[in-house]
């Protein structure tokens, strides 16, 4: 009886804060421009008659506004700068949010069981943590290049959830050791659910407002993350194109030819920012203080 009625108030909060959301102006704004340009990278490269490697000859280093059928102009190969950058909005994206599941799986998991656990267990878990904190991540990067092949989207998978799990991990650990001591617990133990089926009916379950809060700005830092590797040449890999390779080539061509960086830079500052308004405008509505 305590866990469903400690479940009725989390779905009225749980209601409540949509509610919150989807009143706000500026997260309607994000999530509309989000959804567009995720349509966009899904639907332009396949209604464009140019693919992100084909070579146009005719038009290398093409302005936008030129006559011609590149709208955005083209770089010094020849290639569509529109399809290219929405190619890479498309790869940056589903690798993040990709990267994001699994930190947020391994973090849910691993804080949830060190919270719940406390004692030792908790000690040495959250020890463990600690101890990746400490550790240089372009160097946890190259480690795992030497692990795998250079142009391995695994490597950068693994790459990014190497550290992306880590504040997940703290931040549901303290909200697993808060949890602990309550009333629905208690009442789950008395009734003879082990510790995993406690964790995982009850304590998870109460866990997902901060956690869906934190995925969503997670996120933008994995874009972040993916974009800083390509641009250092330890992540996507040519001829493939994400916003961190296409943002190194046109650093490259700054001066002579500027809509190379503008143009998926201009993207990539979109992207985020309506990623964090939408995950600020996410986590004012399940702050429980908010009136």
């Amino acid at each position: 009886m305590h866990a469903v009625t400690e479940s009725a108030p989390f779905a009225g909060a749980s209601a409540t804060a949509w509610r919150r959301l989807r009143a706000s102006r500026a997260a309607r704004w994000s999530a509309g421009i989000l959804g567009l340009m995720a349509l966009l990278a899904l639907a332009g490269p396949l209604l464009s008659p140019w693919s992100y490697d084909s070579l146009d000859w005719q038009h290398l280093a093409l302005a936008p506004g030129s006559a011609g059928a590149h709208w955005l102009g083209t770089d010094r190969l020849g290639r569509d700068l529109l399809v290219r950058t929405l190619h890479g909005v498309r790869l940056s994206l589903w690798i993040s949010v990709m990267a994001s599941l699994v930190s947020l799986a391994v973090g849910v998991a691993w804080g949830a069981i060190a919270g719940f656990s406390g004692g030792r267990t908790d000690g040495w878990m959250m020890r463990t943590v600690d101890v990746l904190y400490a550790l240089p991540y372009l160097f946890i990067v190259i480690v795992l290049g030497t692990l795998f092949s250079r142009n391995s989207l695994a490597a950068l998978f693994v790459a990014l959830g190497a550290v992306g799990w880590l504040t997940t991990a703290r931040i549901v650990r303290g909200q697993a050791a808060a949890l602990r001591g309550r009333d629905f617990v208690l009442a789950a133990r008395a009734l003879g659910l082990t510790t995993p089926q406690i964790l995982w009916r009850h304590v998870i379950p109460n866990l997902l407002g901060p956690v869906l809060v934190y995925m969503l700005l997670v996120v933008p830092q994995m874009i972040l993350y993916e974009s800083f590797l390509s641009f250092l040449g330890l992540g996507v890999q040519e001829p493939h194109a994400s916003l961190g390779n296409l943002i190194l080539a046109g650093a490259q061509e700054m001066e002579s030819a500027p809509w190379m960086l503008l143009v998926p830079a201009g993207f990539l500052v979109v992207l985020l920012l309506c990623l964090n308004t939408l995950g600020d405008a996410l986590r004012d509505a399940f702050d429980p203080h908010e009136s």
